[in-house]
């Protein structure tokens, strides 16, 4: 389970509790910040145990809370605490997914596609453009020097680790178990398998690594279409 969000797990398996997921509900529900005695009451229980699964649902990063409303009149006295949904989503893909990279992508090639573009050369310069990024972002972060091929290739499969693709070694090169963009691979495979391609190829340019390692599409059933390979 080494790419798997154990805080998202963990937050998803709070709302198992049916305390806990009857006072996410009402606090959801509520279209404004709530206090413990209102949540208390709503789902009949004491403000003490509210206050205690409120604030686990916090912990965990379901709610968020604070003292201020906004556009109250402060008053004399100590404000109560109030909660509301946590801004960010929570979201448990296993295998893991990345439909938001996908989209994103497709939405900018989109938005960006050039007079002299077909839509499909779009897709394929954004995903590149995204995977250089990553590719680049890693290379920063270790801060090595120039490497050969046989270390390009570990730099890749760790990265590529970190981000779903499940990496694993094969006759010398690195193929991927998993594929993030499943199943919109299978609604389009020349267009998604391109896109997971140039992705790819982008992030082994950022990483320093294109005259090392080759990306090259070599589909099988049950894994991503794309391996790397030592030039």
């Amino acid at each position: 389970m080494r790419g798997m969000d154990r805080a998202a797990v963990a937050a998803i398996a709070a709302l198992d509790d049916d305390v806990r997921r009857a006072l996410y509900e009402h606090v959801r529900g509520a279209g404004s910040p709530v206090t413990r005695e209102e949540a208390a009451a709503a789902v009949g229980i004491s403000r003490k145990l509210a206050a205690f699964h409120l604030d686990k649902l916090v912990e965990l990063g379901v709610l968020r809370s604070g003292f201020e409303t906004p556009g109250a009149v402060r008053r004399v006295g100590r404000a109560p605490r109030r909660y509301e949904p946590a801004a960010d989503d929570i979201a448990v893909r296993v295998p893991e997914r990345s439909p938001e990279l996908l989209a994103s992508i497709l939405v900018e090639a989109v938005t960006t596609e050039r007079d002299d573009e077909r839509a499909e050369d779009a897709v394929l310069r954004v995903a590149h453009e995204r995977g250089t990024a990553l590719g680049a972002a890693e290379r920063a972060r270790v801060r090595g020097g120039r490497v050969g091929a046989e270390r390009a290739l570990a730099t890749s499969a760790d990265l590529l680790a970190r981000h779903g693709f499940e990496p694993f070694r094969e006759d010398g090169s690195v193929r991927l178990r998993n594929c993030p963009f499943h199943p919109m691979a299978g609604v389009a495979p020349a267009l998604v398998c391109g896109l997971n391609r140039a992705y790819l190829a982008g992030m082994v340019e950022g990483l320093d690594a294109g005259d090392r390692v080759a990306t090259e599409l070599a589909p099988r059933p049950g894994e991503c279409c794309v391996e790397l390979r030592p030039h």
